[in-house]
């Protein structure tokens, strides 16, 4: 595509972030319809939350008129409640939420309200585990036990590693890496494909158990837990160049996604389900592979980030051309939807996850995120 098309793309997302704010008025978006874009709401975000916050604070530097700054702080104040809950999962909220407005507005609120969910994650490491563990208010807290740990606990790195500098807190640094290293020696297997989940001993952190609960079984591959290893490593390699492990992780991650992804370049909901080509795509984790190898090629450098910056390209244009809803009279559904998302296929499930071939709010922050990097609204490594 041209940059042209992705700058059209890029306007018909600006419209549905318009729609979804003028209506989000007491809550935080989670999933909407294919139908018909009806939303779906958490009153302070659930672990999503932060996402639209995020899409708020790129939509004011696409367009300041249209989306004043105050509406990413007003979407950000309705997360405060979730600050200093005890759950691994906001890291990702926070980051986006909070960590982005001040990266790129020098928000100070929000800077504050990103270093308070900062200071709460390094609190929670437990060293006997050597990581930090989901938490007791993590959105699984009722399935796991409180020395459950999974890939998607990588959502805090992101966080810490700004923090860290920000605060010039060696603690905070130290947090960020032993967790990334640990996580990463548990669920990554050795052909480097990834397991989500892992139950371990509270007094010696020896692991007991491994499975992965959202995807189609213990052994199988979830789309989504290939993902967050993906986008979280390729961060770490670009924020911290000095730091080569994380360089490594990330490309063997994303080695492994587009050596197995399908010739569409739109992953299944799980890379082992029998049912496949019978069975539901998820352009979220999709989404969120284009974001990791965007933040690999930033890490990597123009000649060996070719690969996956292209990669990136192709990805978003599979996404855009095939799931990402149109401007015509003839569409009954709101323009800009990023259809086709799949929270998981899992019956065992919260009733507000229980979601199929839906736009999932996380899913469409990705694809605008890299959007705005192919349009050059935001320079590679900023985000």
């Amino acid at each position: 595509m041209t940059e042209r098309q992705y700058l059209l793309a890029r306007e018909r997302m600006l419209k549905r972030i318009a729609k979804t704010r003028d209506t989000a008025r007491s809550g935080l978006p989670h999933w909407a319809s294919a139908a018909d874009g009806t939303w779906t709401y958490t009153p302070d975000g659930d672990w999503t939350g932060g996402a639209f916050v995020g899409e708020l604070w790129l939509a004011h530097l696409a367009d300041p008129r249209q989306f004043p700054i105050e509406d990413a702080r007003a979407a950000l104040s309705r997360m405060l409640p979730r600050a200093e809950r005890l759950t691994a999962f906001k890291g990702f909220g926070f980051y986006h939420a909070g960590a982005l407005g001040s990266i790129l507005f020098e928000d100070e609120n929000a800077r504050e309200v990103a270093l308070t969910a900062a200071r709460s994650l390094r609190d929670m490491f437990d060293p006997h585990l050597g990581l930090i563990p989901l938490g007791r208010d993590a959105e699984e807290a009722s399935a796991v036990g409180a020395s459950e740990s999974s890939i998607d606990s990588l959502q805090a790195t992101g966080l810490l590693y700004w923090a860290a500098e920000e605060l010039s807190d060696a603690r905070m640094e130290e947090v960020a890496n032993a967790h990334m290293r640990r996580v990463l020696e548990i669920h990554v297997r050795q052909d480097n494909s990834v397991i989500q989940s892992s139950t371990l001993d509270p007094h010696t952190g020896k692991v007991l158990r491994t499975h992965t609960h959202k995807g189609y079984s213990d052994i199988s591959t979830w789309g989504r837990a290939q993902g967050w290893a993906m986008l979280y490593t390729a961060h770490a390699a670009m924020v911290r160049p000095d730091e080569p492990l994380w360089r490594d992780y990330a490309v063997r991650l994303l080695d492994w996604w587009i050596d197995h992804v399908p010739a569409d370049l739109i992953a299944f909901w799980d890379f082992d389900d029998p049912a496949i080509p019978k069975t539901s795509r998820d352009t979220a984790a999709t989404a969120i592979a284009a974001a990791a190898a965007l933040r690999l090629a930033s890490a990597l450098g123009p000649e060996q980030g070719a690969k996956y910056r292209l990669f990136a390209e192709r990805t978003v244009n599979q996404l855009i051309s095939k799931y990402l809803t149109p401007t015509t009279p003839d569409d009954p559904r709101p323009p800009g939807m990023l259809t086709g998302g799949c929270f998981t296929r899992k019956a065992i499930v919260r009733d507000i996850d229980a979601a199929q071939n839906v736009e999932l709010i996380f899913g469409s922050y990705f694809l605008f995120e890299c959007l705005a990097i192919l349009t050059d609204l935001v320079p590679p490594g900023w985000i």
